[in-house]
């Protein structure tokens, strides 16, 4: 932990020169891309956006008459621009109830340098499998794992590689993906591959993707992946279902999800979200579940923003029953907090200071 706390502080003072330099012209030009579609009129923010976000809270489990404050999860997010089509992004997991150590991969979520024009957006570096699911799409810190399915609990999701997105128009989004299979787990030439579809129309939402994951040399698992989302001002559902099979003939009956997830917002100080699915899976199939077979899971969150116009901190109470076949109930907070704002502004109210003097 010591090691966090030196790297830590090197970040805020790389923060607050970065700020201060830049100051000086506000609104520097980005440096021109290789690439040569840059325009030199167009501008940004070299100041790398960097957030603190932790979730903690008490948590009961109903089966095992147990129950004990806990963290959730402290992560550290750091996203910025190279140029005007390069940029990064860097999740890591400092620390949670199951994480074993602070630097190291295995807790790094994500690690990516993407370049991106109007069409175009080519990513590598290590991120997550891409599966067509809201749920599975959600961060961990947003997500509640006694509410979802047991695939959401088993599948090794960050793997290293590389995808190509393709934008048709504004609306639509196309993307090819090879990275290490998840089921891999470190050995060589085993592979993972998907083509996904995500739509954004004025009322519905899609995530879809057909993937291929290599579990020895020349076989995979096969899945298809349809996420729906349908939005109506305040209240929204999402409608998914996921199937997998190594055998393409029991494609779409002998492993699959399939769940409905409604929400309502209550304008800007809360939501509530409920989940119901069903899940099976085969016998013989790779997925560690924990059980044979097919059952039901499904829960309820309600969530509050105490403070008005800022959702980064969060009240929530959030019940469960899932393939662990217990009933959780968990009440806590989360806490979103951006370093690189807070250095601005104390930046920005030094330089005050320093005007009135």
């Amino acid at each position: 932990m010591k090691r966090f706390f030196v790297f830590l502080g090197v970040v805020l003072m790389t923060i607050g020169s970065a700020v201060r330099a830049q100051e000086v012209d506000s609104i520097a030009p980005l440096q021109k891309s290789s690439w040569g579609d840059a325009k030199t009129e167009e501008t940004a923010d070299y100041i790398p956006e960097i957030s603190i976000h932790s979730r903690m809270g008490y948590e009961h489990d109903f089966l095992e008459q147990v129950g004990r404050f806990d963290g959730n999860g402290l992560y550290l997010g750091i996203d910025g621009n190279i140029s005007p089509n390069f940029s990064y992004s860097f999740y890591h997991c400092i620390a949670s109830s199951d994480s074993q150590g602070l630097f190291g991969f295995d807790n790094t979520q994500w690690l990516t340098v993407s370049y991106e024009n109007d069409w175009l957006n080519l990513t590598a570096g290590k991120n997550a499998v891409m599966v067509g699911s809201f749920e599975y799409d959600e961060y961990d810190i947003d997500s509640y794992y006694f509410m979802n399915s047991s695939f959401w609990n088993s599948f090794d999701c960050w793997q290293w590689g590389a995808s190509a997105s393709f934008y048709p128009d504004d609306d639509h989004e196309l993307t090819i993906q090879v990275c290490n299979s998840p089921f891999s787990f470190g050995e060589p030439n085993l592979f993972a591959y998907a083509l996904g579809w995500r739509g954004e129309m004025e009322w519905f939402e899609s995530l879809w993707t057909a993937n291929m994951w290599q579990y020895d040399k020349g076989s995979y698992m096969k899945s298809m992946n349809f996420a729906n989302r349908f939005d109506f001002d305040d209240f929204s559902f999402d409608l998914e279902y996921m199937t997998r099979a190594t055998d393409i003939r029991d494609l779409f009956t002998r492993d699959f999800t399939l769940m409905i997830a409604p929400t309502y917002q209550f304008s800007d100080w809360g939501r509530i979200t409920g989940k119901f699915g069903w899940e099976k899976c085969g016998e013989d199939e790779l997925m560690e579940y924990g059980y044979d077979g097919s059952y039901m899971f499904y829960g309820l969150a309600a969530e509050f923003f105490p403070i008005k116009d800022y959702e980064d901190l969060r009240l929530h109470a959030s019940w469960g029953h899932g393939c662990n076949r217990s009933h959780i109930l968990n009440i806590g907070v989360t806490w979103k907090f951006s370093l690189t704002q807070a250095v601005k502004d104390i930046v920005s109210k030094c330089r005050n200071n320093s005007a009135n003097l």
